[in-house]
This record gives C-alpha cells, structure tokens and sequence, in this order.
C-alpha cells in the first residue's frame, strides 16, 4: 500500500512538472485527426455513428475546451480554442452532421455544438468561424421527417441562451449584416479569430428570415409532438425575446410569425359546435405545461382548444417579459391580424354559433389575458370600435338568451380587469354630467325618498309597509325603513339606505330564512371582498373622492342616457321575472359588480335611494320599485306561495331532484330579485363603513 502511495505521487509529480497546455493541445489535435481519419480509411459508409469512436473523441475534445478555459487567467481562447477557430472545425462538423456521415452523425455534431456553447464561458458567438457555422446549423433544424428535435431543441436552447448573455450578438445569428468577404475569412487574421469583420451599422439586405432562420425553426419546433421539444422551444423563444426588441422587430418577422401561430391555431377551432359556457370558463393553460398538452389528442376540440390558450399564454407572458417596442410590436400583430381580420367579421357575423363561439373565446381571452400590451389591445379593440362596440353592447339584451349570456359574461369579465378605460367608456362617461338629477334637485342637502308614480303607489299598497321588513331583527341598529328624510352621512343615513332595499321585497316572497340559511354576515362577508377587490383595481386609477357638480344643461342636452350597458341591464332588470334563471344571474352579477366599485358617481346613481331623478330618467333603485309593482300584481296568480317558493329554493340549491314547472321562471326570477336586493344592501353598508368605524351590522362577527 505504501508503494502505491509512493508512485501515486510521483505521477503527480511529473504531471505538474510539464508543460499542460502543450499536451492539451496535442491531446486535443490528437483526438480531431482521429476523427478525420476515420473518413481516410474506413470503407463502411452504413456503420452508424454510435458504432464508432467518434462520439467518444468529440467528448474528450469538449472535456479539454472546458478544461483549458478554467486554467486561463485572461479572456483570450487558449491553443485549443485557437486551434478549433484557426482550423474552423466547426464548419466541418456541421458539413458532415449534414452529410450524415456516418449516420446519426447529426445528432453528434448537435450534441457537441450545444455543450461548447453552454459550457464554455467566454463569448463565442460574435466570432466569424463559430456564429457561420452555427447558422448552417441552424437551417438544419425541424426540417420534415426530422429524428433528431431533442437534440436541435437543446442546441437552439444553447444558442439563445448565449444571445442572452451578449444581446449585442443577436444581429449575427439573425444575419443582419451584409457578410464579410470569403476571401478574407478562408486565411483569417488574429482579430478576425476574435471578432467579427462586419461593422456595427452595416447594411442589411432583404428578409433577413428566411424559412430556415432561428424564428420559424423554433417555431416550427414549437408543434412537435415532444413535449420537451416544444418546452425548450418556447423557453428559446422568450429568451430571445428579452434581447433586443428593437432588432427583432426591425429585421424579423417575429410578430407575424407569432400572431400567425395563433390564428393558425384559432381556424381550428369548430366555432359552430363548442358549447359557449365550457369555452368562456376555460381554465388557464399554462405553456410551462407543454408537455401535459402534448400527450392529449390535438386532433380533437379540446385538444384544439387546449393548444390555442396554451399558444395564447404564451405570447401573453412573452409580453410582459419582452421590450415595450416588441410586446407594442406583437400587440398590433395580433390586433390587427386576429382581432380585426378574423374575429371581428365572425363577431359581427348573422349565424347564431359563430356569434356565440367567437364571444365566448373573447371572452376567455379577456379574463386569462395578464400582460398590459394585450390587455390594451383587447379594450381597444371591444370597447373603441364604434360599431362593433355598440353591438356586443346590444346584444347583452338579445333575441336569443345565450347570446345574450355570453355577452353579459364579456362584460362581467372586462369590469374585472385592470384597466381604467372599461369603466369610463362603459359608464362613467355618460354620468359624469349627472343630468339624472331633477333641476329642482340641485343644491338641496336633504335628500327625500322618490316621488315617481310608481312610488307613490307602492306607499299605499299592504306589500310595501313599513311593518313588512324582515321579520327577524334589523340589519343595523335604527328601526328601519324610517319615512323621515335621512342625513347625508353617519349610521342613520346607512340604515335607511340598507333597509331602503331590503324592504322592496314583499315579506310574502321571502324564502331565505325557510331554509335557516346563513345570516346577513354572509352577505357582508361577500360585499367586502368584493368592494375590496374593487377598490384594489382601481387604486391607481386617480378617481375623485366627492361627486362632480351638475352641469348646467338646456333643451335636448338634458335629456339624460344612461349609456348603452346601463340600458340594456335596466331593461333586462325590468324583465326578471320572465327571463331564464341563469341569465337574471348573468344580468344581477354585472349591476353587483358595478356597484361595488367606489367613485362617487357609481355609488350615486346605483345605491342611493334618495336622489330626484329628473324626467324620463332612472336608476337602479326606481328600476327595482317598478320591478317590485309587478311582482306584487303577478305573484297573486301564484297559489301556495310560500311551499312552491320553499320548493324551487330548495332544487336550486341542490336539495331536491324536481319541482312544478307551473310559474317556475316566475318563483325563480322571486328569489334572485330576493338575493339581488340583499347584495345590493350589503354592498352599500361595507362601502358607508369604510367611511365610518361606528358602523355595526346586528349579528355580524
């Protein structure tokens, strides 16, 4: 054992007392002149690759580029390095990875081109004799019938990772230069070893992507049935993306090639046949999850839809990751080349299920889009294009309920995003004169009950009585339903807000506390969430705390419009009770959401009771008041009321397996007019105690 000891250190002895870098580079000449000699003599040009030493010598050989430039003290390439640009070995690798010679030779030179540049340090590719061969290399890839995606995936992974180290190197990848002389390359100068020749403004000439470039090679790669294949090829195209936006969108066709994926991926989609609810819903499909996707069948609709909001993520996150010159570039690519050239002909379309297909996938789009470039776009686009703007608006009180559901699901998803112009162009504007108001209004600090007709006959009728509010104790501590003009602030101004709408439903088509249901702390609970949510999305959109003045207006200026989506919600309120359930959900959701939100104008027009509307104007709370008139008319053709509204609660809840179909839309339209008053209530007691911390809630926790 101690011999052995003794030679062991003697060999190291030795080996440290030579000179490294000579053997180095012998070894290493030693290992390439092995390789070249196996075409010198061999005679089998069918004996695969794998079968033979080379693999094992370009390993030895990358082994010592490593090894070599760990021992470098300077950021000059040793005499390997030297050797393998002076030599241009990789312009011959890549000759004969096309030869496939042997066979599988490709595979070789990929794996051995990928490993150099990911392994090596010291920036390669801005130097002539590595960034020409790494373009024919390129122009190898995802070509028809390829056996080899993995490894030119892990090459092109390799390459856009060094881009990314050095962006500056991007522009000879994308050959965006004239090239240099080939005679000056065939005999190359020292700096010629180290950097390219080609001037920094040189000129560049003609499309400079080719069908073989980097961008429709990876994209290409992007539809491989390899999972992994596809998820190296995304990652290589964000990497790219976060490099020089101003290159890629000057001298590439990236936005074209991106936005035309996904329209690539959208005409497969069967519009005519998808079922809008199971589209608007869908679930966000995460392009990190490529390889989950790849396994599903493509060929059927969902895996169609699967690929198109798998693509749509992407391009998604690549927006928020990219330049703003390249996200604004492929924003307008996809604007102008999904949004108007195929989907707004298909939105305006007459057919029912191309409408309803196309809306529903907008409307997917709109909630899983996250990218402010996008985001703008998609606003631009439904909220700024006059006619069709004014249609999907429309069609929110359409002929047909699943457009109409569809349509009020857009809306509904829009009011949740983070974007100011939705609510100004929605609503905000047309109140913002606040010619709603009575002239005789104008100026009075008290603030009186309604005095249409319709309120004024529901004073006199038994349903709407002060005794008739719920019956198990007062929301907060004043007695409610109080017939005295309230202040304008404090906890009285909120009780008789509260009360204001929770006593418009007649204590006869009250079902809730048949079932014991949660109390009021549910709603509560719900309406702060929902208010908070609201205030957090328009934190920073600079709204005024106190209400604007009413502009003085004179003849047709002041006839007051509520604007196209108040209109059609008012009169799809107005119809509630002969309107199919899901849809009053749709429609209640919607004016829900809108109340929640806390400028001044909104919690006006929407949730105080008290305000003199002039003429031929409305809100919600009169809108309700003529709701609830005919409520009291039609609900005494109903025999046994309380058991058939007891009934229809408990099978919308689950609870029973059928119910009369005799007034059924009509029990149904009762509770959710019953549910939507309580919302409503709660809504505007979280947004009066946010003003106030003496605000209590009787029962709440």
């Amino acid at each position: 054992m101690e011999t052995f000891s003794k030679l062991t250190s003697m060999l190291l002895h030795a080996l440290e007392t030579r000179e490294p870098t000579v053997d180095l580079l012998d070894s290493f000449v030693d290992h390439w002149k092995s390789i070249t000699n196996y075409y010198i003599v061999t005679t089998d040009d069918s004996r695969p690759v794998r079968q033979t030493d080379i693999p094992w010598r370009l390993r030895q050989m990358l082994d010592i580029l490593v090894y070599e430039e760990k021992q470098q003290d300077v950021e000059d390439p040793g005499p390997c390095m030297e050797y393998l640009l002076q030599h241009k070995l990789l312009e011959t690798l890549c000759t004969l990875g096309k030869a496939q010679y042997p066979p599988g030779m490709s595979q070789q030179v990929l794996l051995f081109s990928s490993k150099l540049l990911s392994q090596v340090q010291q920036p390669l590719l801005h130097l002539v004799n590595v960034y020409r061969p790494v373009q024919k290399m390129i122009r190898l890839c995802a070509l028809p019938g390829s056996q080899t995606e993995k490894e030119e995936a892990l090459f092109l992974l390799a390459v856009c990772s060094k881009v990314k180290q050095d962006p500056h190197t991007l522009r000879y990848i994308l050959e965006c230069f004239q090239l240099p002389d080939q005679s000056a390359a065939k005999t190359p100068a020292p700096d010629q070893l180290h950097h390219s020749t080609d001037p920094p403004g040189a000129p560049v000439h003609g499309p400079v992507q080719s069908e073989g470039g980097l961008l429709p090679v990876l994209l290409q790669l992007t539809k491989s049935q390899k999972g992994s294949v596809c998820l190296k090829a995304y990652e290589s195209l964000l990497l790219l993306s976060a490099c020089s936006g101003e290159l890629l969108c000057c001298h590439t066709q990236l936005g074209e090639l991106l936005a035309g994926r996904l329209l690539e991926l959208y005409s497969l989609l069967p519009l005519q046949t998808l079922d809008p609810g199971e589209v608007q819903s869908w679930p966000q499909t995460p392009w990190s999850s490529q390889s989950s996707h790849c396994s599903a069948d493509l060929s059927s609709e969902p895996g169609h839809m699967t690929s198109f909001f798998s693509w749509f993520d992407f391009l998604d996150q690549l927006m928020i990751e990219a330049p703003e010159v390249l996200a604004l570039t492929l924003t307008q690519c996809v604007h102008q080349l999904w949004l108007v050239n195929v989907l707004q002909p298909q939105l305006l379309h007459t057919c029912e299920q191309v409408v309803l297909g196309s809306t529903a996938v907008v409307c997917a789009a709109v909630r899983l889009v996250r990218s402010p470039s996008l985001l703008d776009r998609l606003v631009h686009f439904l909220l700024k294009t006059p006619t069709l703007t004014h249609l999907l608006l429309q069609r929110c009180n359409h002929v047909s309920d699943q457009i109409s559901m569809v349509s009020l699901a857009l809306v509904e998803e829009l009011l949740q995003k983070p974007h100011r112009d939705i609510l100004d162009v929605l609503v905000l504007s047309f109140l913002q004169s606040r010619s709603y108001l009575s002239p005789s209004a104008e100026g009075q600090e008290d603030r009186h009950p309604e005095t249409s007709e319709d309120s004024e006959d529901l004073e006199e009728d038994p349903f709407f009585s002060d005794s008739l509010c719920f019956s198990d104790g007062p929301l907060l501590t004043p007695p409610p339903c109080s017939t005295a003009a309230p202040p304008l602030s404090g906890q009285d101004a909120a009780a008789d807000v509260v009360n204001s709408f929770l006593c418009l439903v007649p204590v006869q088509v009250r079902s809730a506390q048949l079932l014991q249901e949660g109390g009021y702390e549910t709603y509560v609970h719900d309406a702060h969430t929902q208010v908070t949510r609201c205030q957090a999305l328009s934190l920073s959109w600079d709204w005024p705390s106190s209400l604007p003045p009413p502009a003085s207006l004179s003849g047709e200026e002041d006839r007051f419009f509520e604007g196209d989506l108040l209109k059609v919600l008012f009169d799809r309120l107005g119809r509630i009770l002969e309107q199919p359930y899901e849809l009053n959900l749709q429609v209640t959701a919607v004016l829900s959401r809108l109340s929640a939100f806390s400028h001044p104008l909104l919690h006006e027009y929407l949730l105080n009771p008290y305000i003199h509307l002039s003429h031929s104007s409305r809100s919600l709370f009169s809108v309700l008041v003529r709701v609830m008139a005919e409520l009291v008319q039609r609900i005494q053709q109903v025999s046994n009321l309380p058991d058939r509204l007891l009934n229809t609660r408990r099978h919308l809840l689950g609870l029973s397996h059928s119910t009369g179909l005799e007034h059924l839309v009509l029990l149904r339209g009762v509770i959710v007019l019953e549910e939507f008053c309580k919302e409503l209530a709660a809504v505007a007691f979280v947004k009066l105690s946010l003003d106030s911390e003496e605000l209590t809630w009787t029962g709440t926790k």
